[in-house]
């Protein structure tokens, strides 16, 4: 069976989402942007004390509950020092790689609601002016923001109510070819939450009934490894939404759901892989089954904080994992159409 859902708002949702800022731990401004998808679809969003983001659909058997979860928190910055001269100093807020954000504009985010835009450079920072432009390390302690601002000095940039701690966004840098290939940074796992979303609407437009009491759950922490580590005590099943990746030992690719059968934290559950598996061929969704040898979700997380779930992943593949990431639409579609599949217990 193949379920016909709204695609092209998939990609609505993805850009929303990724121009919404969510750097692991900054959720204030994702928030309204979670409730005000969830009211469009005539739904209500509650929170746990993580700020982990619910959405609760009844199911045709309501004794058991199953969370769907895809994480809202990138990897993003933090202030650490402001020199003297007014450059901004750093320290990473998740797996960020430097090499890969060298040259990109971030957003600071105040404390009191303000934002400044600035470039992320390295402080050798042109090869006519530096001997050690191309060598000198990309990491927290070469690497500056320069502030769209006119300062230059530590006390201007504080009076513009930057301080220490204060987070810092990288721009997403989104795009959509006229080929269906989908690139920006944090499709890691904003893509995911899309298709989510996209699930949602389905189920919502079509009055279709969850196999099983349902909840979509959008953590803020995955990107440090404790988003699925807190589950409600209700939920039996936790089943991972997030990227799968390509590469030479992989057989995941940009046009199909990848599912996970381990990762570095160990294998997923046997038979709830088995179940992935079997409803992909079910409904014709291109699926590709792989391990991953340094990444982990939240499904994993949920294991390792003592959750009693059991578990899965499963995801669309991308290139550049943590860098400007590439994937394709239907890679995007697979993916709903294994989640959709999944809920409904086709």
């Amino acid at each position: 069976m193949y379920y016909s859902f709204d695609s092209a708002y998939t990609l609505d949702v993805l850009k929303k989402l990724l121009y919404t800022p969510s750097p692991v731990g900054y959720y204030v401004r994702m928030k309204p942007v979670i409730e005000e998808l969830a009211a469009s679809l005539g739904c209500t969003v509650t929170y746990d004390n993580r700020s982990t983001a619910y959405i609760t659909l009844d199911g045709a058997d309501n004794s058991k509950t199953v969370l769907v979860g895809a994480h809202m928190d990138t990897n993003g910055l933090v202030v650490r020092r402001i020199d003297s001269d007014g450059k901004i100093r750093m320290r990473t807020v998740g797996g960020i790689n430097y090499y890969n954000v060298d040259g990109c504009t971030v957003t600071v985010l105040t404390r009191d609601g303000r934002a400044y835009t600035g470039l992320l450079t390295c402080q050798s920072h042109s090869t006519h002016v530096f001997d050690d432009a191309r060598t000198l390390p990309r990491d927290d302690y070469h690497m500056m923001i320069i502030l769209d601002e006119k300062v230059s000095s530590r006390a201007e940039v504080e009076a513009l109510g930057i301080r220490h701690g204060d987070y810092i966004a990288i721009d997403p840098q989104y795009e959509v070819t006229e080929k269906g290939f989908v690139k920006a940074r944090f499709l890691d796992d904003k893509a995911a939450c899309a298709c989510a979303f996209t699930m949602l609407k389905y189920i919502v437009e079509t009055g279709a009934r969850p196999r099983y009491r349902t909840m979509l759950a959008f953590p803020f922490k995955e990107e440090i490894g404790l988003g699925g580590s807190y589950v409600p005590p209700e939920v039996s099943e936790y089943l991972a939404i997030d990227i799968g990746l390509i590469g030479p030992d992989l057989d995941g690719n940009e046009f199909s759901v990848s599912i996970c059968a381990k990762d570095a934290k160990g294998p997923y559950d046997y038979e709830l892989t088995n179940e992935l598996i079997a409803l992909a061929e079910k409904t014709g969704t291109p699926y590709a089954l792989d391990i991953f040898n340094h990444y982990s979700t939240d499904g994993n997380a949920a294991q390792h904080g003592g959750c009693n779930v059991r578990s899965a992943a499963m995801g669309m593949a991308v290139y550049c994992s943590h860098g400007r990431e590439r994937t394709h639409i239907e890679g995007l579609d697979a993916t709903t159409q294994l989640m959709i599949a999944y809920v409904l217990g086709a």
